[in-house]
């Protein structure tokens, strides 16, 4: 859940990334039982630092955002350097270091979720530790007693309600209404091979009409669906409401994507979001970290993982990435409690179900969309 990030440009992208464009939003994060010894969150920033200067390379997406001061006040206390080493999308992030497995290019992994989590277990990619702190018991449940939930939140449609008033066309409430042809050629998503948004939709429409599915998706492709790489390319660019000229006034991103609209809009800050999100067909994600298996230094990397849900760490992550924090007496933001929707159904399919059958329904969507 970056969780999805999701997420419009940042208002303070502050943890340096060495490569890609800063996105806010999201996505866009969780373990159970600790495998290995295991250090409060509560504590870990207080840490006494290492004897020898040591650095924890964080592989994440590009939406990964925290307060820098939060990052130098961990670094002073702890004495361990974090950097931080944006891969491309949760997808990419994961296809990386499955392609590394045993001798990975970094310690720490963040942004693997729901939909890829099993992918990475089924390559040895981490090993396994789980921070041992107050988290929702449901999150570190799904994260396999392997790694830590950090955030959660839905993939949903977004919609451009300024779009449909001024054109005085009703807008769409449930999936079936995004074949219609009313709706034809107003629809964006990523492609789930490289998307973890796009491929969150996908195990959408496979939870919601089953062995249907494919019917379901020919009918988005004659309806003019467009495909795009990932969520910032659908967001940001193709979104009319996403302020890059886009000509879509219905994309796939996430149900925290209304607030932060609200955070980034310049003064006068509107009363209300001029997108809502359609809450039918909303998948829940989870977003974990995990310390990298053949990390150098694993307990540092532990230390890292500790500090990502840290009480103070928790409280930024909603509005520096628009997802709800895994620890769920974190205070949220008047913005969220007043505009980030909660779908009281949301969609989801269990882990093994997804490891069994992810890579043949994405294909067959291929076959289906693409070709």
């Amino acid at each position: 859940m970056s969780l999805f990030s999701r997420f419009h440009p940042k208002p303070h992208r502050t943890v340096p990334m060495p490569r890609a464009t800063v996105i806010a939003v999201m996505v866009l994060g969780l373990g159970l039982a600790a495998c290995g010894s295991s250090t409060s969150s509560d504590t870990a920033t207080t840490t006494a630092p290492p004897d020898e200067p040591v650095t924890v390379r964080v592989l994440t997406h590009d939406s990964f955002a925290l307060t820098e001061s939060l990052v130098a006040d961990f670094e002073r206390t702890s004495g361990i350097t974090v950097e931080f080493i944006a891969a491309g999308d949760a997808g990419e992030v994961v296809n990386r270091a499955v392609l590394a497995s045993g001798n990975p290019d970094g310690d720490v992994l963040f942004g693997v979720d729901t939909t890829l989590l099993s992918r990475a277990i089924g390559a040895d990619v981490f090993d396994p530790y789980v921070a041992d702190a107050p988290l929702d018991p449901d999150l570190i449940a799904a994260g396999e007693g392997v790694v830590t939930p950090i955030d959660d939140g839905d993939v949903c449609i977004n919609i451009d309600d300024r779009w449909f008033a001024d054109r005085e066309i009703p807008i769409p409430t449930t999936l079936d209404d995004l074949a219609d042809p009313a709706y034809a050629d107003l629809l964006v998503v990523a492609n789930p091979a490289t998307s973890s948004p796009g491929l969150a939709f996908l195990l959408a429409t496979v939870a919601r009409y089953g062995d249907g599915w494919p019917e379901y998706w020919q009918a988005l492709r004659d309806n003019g669906v467009q495909v795009v790489n990932g969520w910032s390319e659908a967001y940001l660019g193709e979104f009319t409401a996403g302020g890059g000229g886009g000509d879509r006034p219905l994309v796939v991103s996430y149900a925290t994507s209304p607030p932060a609209e609200i955070v980034y809009a310049s003064d006068p800050k509107p009363e209300q979001p001029s997108t809502s999100v359609m809450l039918d067909g909303c998948f829940r994600q989870v977003e974990f970290a995990g310390v990298l298996r053949g990390s150098p230094q694993p307990q540092a990397a532990r230390e890292v993982v500790d500090w990502l849900v840290s009480p103070e760490v928790q409280a930024d992550i909603p509005l520096s990435m628009f997802v709800f924090p895994a620890r769920r007496d974190t205070p949220l933001p008047e913005v969220f409690e007043r505009f980030a929707l909660r779908p009281a159904t949301p969609l989801t399919l269990d882990a093994q179900t997804i490891a069994n059958n992810r890579e043949a329904w994405v294909e067959q969507w291929t076959q289906i969309v693409l070709r």
